[in-house]
């Protein structure tokens, strides 16, 4: 069991048997060790794929993203769900559903933030149906850029968006795969 799975059991706790509140440690109280290990392994993994930036969409994935990014020393470009009067006019733009939210957003990137055949890597923490990664290979089919993997804090082997991966074949690394929240967390 590596570090990750054993700070999901000790801290995590599932939320109607679909959901995992990683609150205490991942999201609104964040454990710098545990996720400084977590974007090594990322950053290992992704390491020869030539990564030219990494994509991530507010707010869940930008602190493990800004330490991937900082280990593989390559920008970071954070997605974001809402349009400000600082955005371009020119915005790559997509709507995606949110399992957690219950709802859906305008997905947007700066056009200018996506060069030309860049090799891409989505950071997230994480994976459930997949809308997410599905809102990024959208923004990135308005360009010539090229998602090349996908990486994960954990994901929820139970819903789509592992599957959906592995049939795109995308490189995608999960740190922990929760196979169950049913009665407690299950790997």
């Amino acid at each position: 069991m590596n570090l990750l799975e054993k700070a999901i059991l000790a801290h995590g706790k599932s939320v109607n048997n679909v959901a995992l509140d990683a609150s205490s440690f991942l999201t609104k109280q964040i454990d710098i060790q545990i996720l400084d290990w977590c974007a090594s392994q990322l950053a290992i993994h992704f390491q020869d794929a030539k990564i030219d930036r990494i994509l991530t969409i507010e707010s869940g994935g930008i602190a493990i993203s800004t330490l991937v990014a900082l280990k593989l020393n390559v920008p970071l470009v954070v997605m974001k769900k809402k349009r400000s009067m600082l955005d371009p006019e020119n915005v790559l733009t997509t709507n995606v559903f949110s399992f957690t939210k219950n709802s859906s957003y305008e997905l947007n990137c700066n056009v200018e933030h996506i060069n030309d055949n860049d090799r891409v890597l989505f950071i997230d923490d994480v994976l459930a149906h997949g809308n997410a990664v599905e809102g990024t290979l959208a923004i990135l089919a308005q360009t010539t850029a090229t998602l090349v993997g996908v990486g994960i804090l954990f994901e929820k082997s139970f819903q789509a968006g592992a599957e959906m991966l592995a049939e795109k074949g995308i490189d995608t690394l999960s740190l922990a795969r929760i196979s169950s929240l049913e009665n407690g967390i299950h790997f």
